[in-house]
């Protein structure tokens, strides 16, 4: 009922060199895995922790935009904040909040 297999021992020689590499493959992945875990652990260690900001700076209290103006975008330079509306850039001083000059676009 369960007569055992005869390989020759050219069969013999590549299934054990079969086996060599998957249990090589098997230790190269896992090696990778740990290095892929030890480069998420030291590049991301404070994940969880918020980071405060190297370069802090001022905002005017209030913008007053003219009426009807749809900001779409906000900037800022070292003296002036800049917002982008559908057909100008509105340029204002960082300090007072004060209309320093308008672009148009086209």
């Amino acid at each position: 009922m369960s007569d055992p297999i005869e390989l020759d021992p050219k069969d013999m020689a590549g299934l054990t060199l079969l086996r060599r590499l998957v249990t090589g493959l098997l230790v190269v992945m896992i090696c990778g895995f740990l290095v892929l875990i030890g480069l998420l652990v030291t590049r991301f260690p404070d994940m969880n922790t918020p980071s405060t900001p190297a370069i802090s700076f001022d905002l005017p209290e209030t913008i007053t935009l003219p009426e009807g103006v749809n900001p779409t975008a906000f900037t800022r330079g070292d003296d002036w904040v800049a917002i982008v509306t559908d057909d100008a850039i509105l340029i204002y001083s960082a300090e007072t909040g004060a209309l320093r000059q308008t672009v148009l676009l086209k």
